[in-house]
This record gives structure tokens, sequence and C-alpha cells, in this order.
């Protein structure tokens, strides 16, 4: 068997670069495009030994924060649509907790990150290593234990030879269309830079291509039996109609049945605002249309969500007490909640199979219902008009939100990305936008 010298570190970094990623347009680009990294201890002597060797083929970028360039690196898979995935690496101790926040909103968000730790010796023989939290009862435990309720896999390197059975379910956690979310590595620091004799093919360029998993037949039946008597159906699109790429589906789905579509703050424009069968954002930052229209659906077929409690109003938006629920979802746990006839698979494959088997059953939405959505819709939008419009009246006469977002989007181009702050204003977008 061929086989190459390196040090942990470089090895990983090896790996990293061999890893590519088909994008929706068929594209081959680098699964990991570069690197965000504040070095110090921990990760400076091995890692950035590795990482500057990489130059442009694993490119790094300084941070100023261990927190918020791990929060960009959560940003960025969003933006891509969970296909490509940044780094960040931090030091030891604090640099580290720094970044077990943004471990945390990817966890919620179901994105993907790679996070790299440095970590204390496994020799134990400099202990304790500059800010080592230590724990009086059990030395194998440092911080980087904190972030093991808030990853979807979690390792700690021990010896070089880890590497070879950690890296592939690393890549395939963060490109897991179900279980998709943060990872985690610790890296101690003497193993960073231990020289073990790596298999050639380990290395060996890789094309990922991420699975659209097709739902149960079964599934497809007893969910489109449930849409197929429904009188006031209602459609809520989620972030996983963007990650699946499944917006044409979504809006052939949505013209070919009459279904009126709402949108979840992740699944924001995946259907025109100016569609006839959009009825605007759901939920507590949502619109006065869409919410209207939840209150009195009969049927909901919840897509690529995982019905949160700002969508659902903490599950008050629905006001008919014998509401069905199909869920369309990769992720088992979302695609079961809240008694919901399950159809476990990808958006766009999804959305497919059921309007094959509605269409042969005719079924389409009453156009009374379509009609209300429009008409619900067109007051709301009035209503954006009259409090976004720079003429509006605010008790103080400064801007409001409305006012400002009013503007912004009077201005920006089509492809242009707005990033929006904490606090009032992400309802206000939502809402106005």
């Amino acid at each position: 068997m061929d086989t190459v010298r390196l040090t942990m570190a470089q090895a990983l970094v090896r790996y990293l670069i061999a890893q590519r990623v088909e994008l929706e347009s068929g594209q081959v680009s680098a699964l990991f495009p570069g690197v965000f990294a504040i070095f110090g201890h921990g990760n400076v002597t091995a890692l950035g030994e590795a990482l500057h060797a990489a130059g442009d083929d694993l490119p790094t970028w300084r941070g100023q924060h261990e927190g918020t360039m791990a929060m960009a690196a959560v940003a960025f898979a969003r933006a891509r649509r969970r296909r490509q995935v940044m780094v960040a690496t931090s030091s030891i101790g604090p640099g580290a907790l720094q970044m077990v926040t943004a471990a945390g909103i990817a966890m919620a968000n179901r994105l993907p990150v790679l996070l790299l730790a440095g970590d204390t010796f496994i020799s134990r023989i400099p202990e304790p290593v500059l800010q080592q939290a230590e724990t009086f009862t059990d030395p194998t435990i440092t911080v980087n234990d904190a972030f093991r309720p808030v990853v979807r896999y979690w390792d700690r390197i021990t010896h070089p030879a880890q590497v070879l059975a950690t890296m592939p379910q690393a890549v395939a956690t963060l490109l897991d269309p179900a279980d998709c979310g943060p990872v985690f590595l610790g890296l101690p620091q003497d193993v960073q830079a231990v020289a073990y004799d790596y298999p050639q093919r380990f290395f060996a360029r890789r094309v990922h291509r991420i699975r659209r998993p097709v739902p149960d037949a079964a599934e497809v039946a007893a969910a489109a039996e449930v849409i197929a008597i429904a009188h006031r159906p209602l459609l809520i699109a989620g972030g996983g109609v963007r990650y699946s790429g499944a917006e044409v589906a979504l809006e052939s789905f949505a013209t070919t049945h009459r279904i009126p579509v709402a949108e979840t703050v992740a699944g924001k424009g995946c259907l025109g605002w100016d569609d006839d069968l959009q009825v605007g954002p759901l939920g507590v930052t949502g619109s006065t249309s869409a919410n209207l229209m939840a209150g009195e659906a009969d049927v909901v077929i919840a897509v690529g969500t995982r019905l949160a409690d700002f969508t659902t109003g903490s599950w008050s938006v629905f006001g008919d007490d014998a509401l069905s629920l199909v869920s369309v979802n990769t992720c088992r746990f979302d695609a079961a909640k809240h008694l919901g006839f399950p159809v476990v698979g990808d958006a766009a494959v999804g959305l497919e199979a059921l309007s094959a088997v509605l269409a042969l059953a005719g079924y389409r939405g009453p156009e009374e219902w379509a009609d209300r959505g429009r008409a619900e819709t067109a007051l709301w939008n009035q209503t954006v008009n009259e409090v976004t419009t720079a003429a509006a009246t605010t008790p103080t006469g400064l801007p409001s939100y409305a006012q400002v977002i009013g503007v912004v989007n009077r201005l920006v181009e089509d492809q242009d990305y707005l990033v929006a702050a904490a606090g009032g204003l992400p309802g206000e977008l939502n809402k106005t936008w």
C-alpha cells in the first residue's frame, strides 16, 4: 500500500482540500472553500503550519473574534444552500468556548460548519496549559466537551490514525440532508504534530453529491388522501425548499393544485412575492394575510420546515381544531411532529410524488379559497406600501424600521443579499421586505 508520512494536522488539511462537491448548477467546486482562524495556544504550531503550507488550496482568513468568525461560517452555509462548508479554528480554552454559541446556532438551524479547536496535551506532561479549565474529578474533560450537546458529530483526535475514520464521518454528517449540522473536532497539541504513514488513497479527490431521498410510496399515498379532501389547503414553504433547490417544484405544485403558499423566515422568497398564490410570511413576525389563511386552513402541507414556535405562533395560528398536517421533510424527526402525516424525503422529490398522485385524483383546491388568499394578500401589500413609504408619519418624526426597509427595498437589485441584526428588525424585514 502506498503511504505518505505526514503530521496529523497536515493529513487533516490535505483531506479537506481533496473534498469536492457538485453544486446545483452541476459545477464541481471545493467542499471546504476556506478557513476562518484565530491562532494561539493549541492550534498555531501544527495546524497553523499545515494551513500556511496549503496556501490558496485552502485559503485562511484571520478572524477578529472566535464567535463571530464561526457565525460567519454558519451564515455562509445558509447562503450556499448547505452545499459548501467553511471551517473555523480557535485556540484552547476561552477561544474555543467563544465558538459554542455559533455551534448552537448551526445546530438549531440545521446548518453545516466544521469547528476545529486546539486541545490539551494527551501526554498531560505540560499540564496545566495556558487557560486550561481543570476538572478536579476527571482530567479527560476540557472546555471542548461543552460542544457535545450542540453538534451533530463530536470527536477528540487522540491518535493520528483516527483521522482516517473520523473525517469521512464528519463529511457525511455535514452533507446529510436529514442530519446536517455542525461538526466539532478537538485537536490536542501534541497529537497534531505526530507523524504517521497515511494511505495515499485517503487523499484522492472525492466529488460528493447531495442525496435526494425518495419518499415511501405508501407515505405519499396516505398524505395525498388527506390533501385530496381539503377544502382550505395551505402550503408552508420552509428552508428545506431552498436547500433542496425545490422552488420550481413548489411553484408547479401550488399552481397545478391551486394551493396558497405561506412562507417561513428560512423559506422566504421560495415563491415570488407577487405570485398569485403567495400569501406572505407566517407566524409571530408574519403577515395578516398568511395568518388569516392559516387560521382557517383545514389541511396544512409543511415542506422543509421544523415548525418552530415563531412560524406557528406557538401553534396558535391554526384555528381549525380538525386540522390535518402533512409534513414533507428529509428529517424523520421533523416529519413526525404534531401528529402529522409524514412524507420523509427530499422536498422537490416529495412534492413531485405528491403532485403525481393528486393529479391522478384530479385534485385542485377550490378557486374561491385561492381568491380569498389573493384578496387578503392584496390588503396586506397595501398596508406594507403605506407603512414603508417615506411619507408615513411617526410619533417622533424619525424614520421607522419599516420606512428604512422600504428605502433599501426600492434600491436593491434582484441578486442582492440583506443581512439583519437581532431585535425587532428581523421581524420587520420578514413582514415588509
